[in-house]
């Protein structure tokens, strides 16, 4: 019999990156515990991390490619595969152009580190312009406004939840996400903790969720309103003196710009319209601004809404005119130990960069704007559907369902049926892969390496971690850099057959000559062939990963700082290594061309217009959809793992007692409800929890589509609330799509 195995993990399953202790034998796993000497974690985990047992043996896992042969998925070899894309995708690409071909990758794929590493090498491959994924049903509100204040995509205030004496909370349930956009584990203890040293914790939310049941206050707030609430809080301070800048002052421009532009939204013009009184707002300001330290931190549900980047700027708005933006306790920036933007750069000019720019092109049908290379994953359905020189006959999905996950999810489901070619790189025969030609399995999570390269940027402490493999490749299987590696080659014009060897070292080549452009870099005039030999006998993602260590802020630049971080000092420290608490980063974090925080960009000032307008908007008394988090359900792949389906059906509607008995509802029974989109029938669970007005469907659910393959998903179904939302409706800065507010109908059946 095979010995048992102990390893340490960091769970790939959401953003707390908690520290796992797993125990195998053999190939298979025989438990998953907390890591208690994790320096991040300290032992706590989440019910979703005990599915990793389950994901390994699940047998509706996809274990070999599959190949479409008459209409029929069946399993092939990688070889008939490949061969299969090899055939089909060049011929598209030369007939209709690069742009013929779309992308769409799922948010999994930022939990990986081959997907973070690789992805971009198939993308800069492929070259094609229809680029989609879920940040547009997710954050990119968050990460334009960001970037457009500081000038990276990444560069994200923090909430010091550690160190906070005012944590104000808005569309964010962080003791049910672990945290979003805010990487820390345990926030049950966090904000336990807070409240234990008189400091005071205030949500501000539709629902009255698991998060507002431990805060000191919890406010109804109408759903997509927040950036009402936000702007009437800028108008108290501005008007009351207390706009205090502290040690900012020096680094931030366009402050009257905030104030004046505050001046229309009094306490008194947007009670009504926010739901909250002038009276509960204007002490809500003078308690942020009169705290020593304090934070605002807003999160999925403030971006998915109609204001969603005007209230992601209007969060950070707040943490700079209250002094506390770049403070302990406050809103910080983290300092990653590889990969950051932010990190690197002039170090004779901190501060200054590029910044970022929107807008380079155009989808072809809607002439909605690029952001950050990107479309809007709500206009990918018309880009295949809508004839005409330029639409998209090719399909590439990665660790992605947007089938079942985006707006409109119907037509994209029906338009799907119409491509020349589908490829899918997953794990599941799922809502979209059914679709698919040809399917690309993966290795479980537990099969590959991990470091967390996107939410160690967005930890409320320094730390890195890196986890090997805990069990061997499965026989027949790929290392999932190796697929990426492939379809590049393939899209590139190299063929099924490249050398994957020299592939790889192009790709390692190619990062160490983008370090060495970086000006003050470490490596700046050093042999390249130095320095790959220094990575040596590493490849792929490992090999990337240890130069992003040594080159990064704790790193030991190959050599010159002998005690500093390499992949191998972490190999040496599987509990992870402690690079201490945040640190202030003004200025050398910005990346502005200014070198200055810009408070009022040009493009979010001109959207105020439109917000200004909705305080003379006037509800005509009917009902809207929010969606909601729960705590075993990340992903809509998460629902094929039995642990994180069982007990009672979680798939409902919530709705307040006074709406059900207006509408004739009851507890347990079914109701209908209709968008402009579409319409499901759906359980009502009648609660308060919930304002009057709204109603509330969780999403990533509707499991019963023919040709999929989840078992476990199929019997505990549910509905898919996407199918209610109009992909029409985005947010324009962002492109992001309205998943919070959708005016429905509501009937009993």
């Amino acid at each position: 019999m095979d010995e048992l195995r102990t390893h340490h993990r960091t769970c790939p399953f959401c953003e707390a990156t908690c520290g796992l202790q797993v125990q195998t034998r053999g190939r298979e796993v025989v438990s998953v515990r907390g890591d208690a000497d994790d320096v991040f974690s300290h032992g706590y985990i989440c019910p979703k991390a005990t599915a990793l047992e389950y994901l390994a043996q699940d047998p509706d896992r996809l274990r070999t490619p599959m190949v479409r042969r008459d209409g029929v998925l069946t399993e092939a070899t990688w070889e008939e595969a490949l061969a299969e894309i090899d055939a089909r995708l060049p011929a598209i690409i030369a007939e209709h152009g690069r742009d013929a071909v779309a992308i769409y990758m799922g948010n999994p794929g930022v939990h990986n580190l081959s997907g973070l590493l690789y992805n971009t090498v198939l993308l800069r491959a492929l070259g094609s312009r229809n680029v989609y994924s879920a940040s547009t049903v997710d954050q990119m509100p968050k990460q334009v406004s960001v970037g457009l204040m500081f000038g990276t995509m990444l560069s994200v205030p923090i909430p010091d939840v550690d160190r906070t004496d005012h944590l104000l909370v808005l569309g964010a349930n962080p003791l049910v996400s672990n945290g979003s956009l805010l990487t820390a584990p345990d926030m049950r203890g966090r904000l336990r903790a807070l409240r234990e040293r008189g400091g005071k914790l205030v949500v501000v939310d539709p629902v009255h969720t698991r998060t507002a049941q431990i805060a000191d206050e919890h406010h109804f707030v109408r759903p997509g309103a927040d950036a009402l609430l936000l702007f009437a809080m800028v108008n108290v301070l501005a008007t009351e003196g207390r706009v205090d800048l502290g040690r900012l002052a020096d680094h931030t421009a366009g402050v009257d710009v905030v104030t004046a532009l505050a001046a229309d939204f009094t306490p008194e013009a947007v009670a009504s319209a926010c739901g909250i009184p002038a009276d509960t707002i204007r002490r809500m300001a003078r308690e942020l601004a009169d705290a020593e330290r304090a934070a605002v931190y807003g999160r999925v549900g403030s971006c998915t809404q109609e204001f969603g980047t005007l209230t992601s700027w209007l969060v950070d708005v707040l943490n700079v005119l209250t002094g506390n933006l770049d403070r302990e306790g406050g809103a910080m920036f983290t300092l990653a130990a590889a990969g950051q933007r932010n990190s690197q750069g002039d170090r004779e000019r901190p501060g200054r960069g590029k910044g970022v720019r929107f807008g380079r092109w155009a989808s072809r049908v809607r002439g909605v704007p690029e952001v950050y290379g990107e479309f809007p994953a709500a206009c990918l359905a018309e880009e295949i559907d809508t004839p005409g020189d330029g639409r998209v006959r090719a399909l590439i999905t990665i660790a992605g369902n947007p089938a079942l996950s985006t707006p409109d999810a119907g037509r994209l489901d029906q338009a799907m049926r119409g491509l020349d070619l589908t490829i899918c790189v997953d794990l599941y025969l799922n809502e979209t892969t059914r679709h698919a030609d040809v399917v690309l399995p993966v290795p479980d999570p537990l099969q590959r390496s991990h470091y967390d390269l996107a939410f160690a940027q967005l930890a409320v402490r320094n730390v890195a971690n890196y986890s090997p493999a805990v069990l061997e490749l499965a026989d027949g299987m790929r290392h999932e850099w190796e697929t990426m590696l492939r379809l590049a080659a393939i899209a590139g014009g190299q063929g099924a057959d490249a050398d994957l060897g020299a592939l790889d070292e192009f790709v390692a080549r190619t990062l160490i000559g983008l370090e060495q452009s970086v000006p003050g870099a470490p490596v700046a005039g050093r042999d390249p062939d130095e320095l790959l030999a220094a990575l040596a006998p590493r490849v792929g993602p490992e090999r990337l990963l240890d130069l992003l260590l040594r080159v990064g802020p704790y790193g030991d630049h190959f050599g010159d700082r002998p005690d500093r971080l390499t992949l191998d000092r972490l190999l040496a420290n599987p509990h992870g290594v402690d690079l201490g608490p945040l640190r202030p980063r003004i200025p050398e974090v910005l990346r502005t061309p200014s070198g200055m925080i810009e408070l009022a960009p040009e493009s979010i000032v001109a959207d105020v217009a439109r917000l200004r307008a909705a305080l003379t908007r006037r509800s005509n008394g009917g009902m809207v959809l929010i969606g909601r988090r729960q705590l075993r359900s990340n992903n809509s792949w998460m629902h094929n793992l039995a642990p994180l389906v069982k007990g009672r059906d979680s798939c409902t509607m919530l709705v307040h007692p006074d709406d059900a008995a207006r509408l004739g509802l009851v507890d347990g029974g079914f109701a209908k409800v209709s968008s402009t989109a579409g319409t499901v029938q759906v359980p009502v669970e009648v609660s308060d929890s919930i304002m009057l007005g709204v109603v509330s469907i969780p999403h990533g659910w509707g499991h019963d589509a023919d040709g999929a393959r989840m078992t476990v998903a199929a019997g505990h179904a549910g509905v898919n609330s996407n199918v209610l939302a109009d992909g029409s409706q985005l947010d324009p800065l962002s492109g992001n799509a309205v998943l919070n507010g959708i005016p429905v109908e509501v009937a009993a059946i």
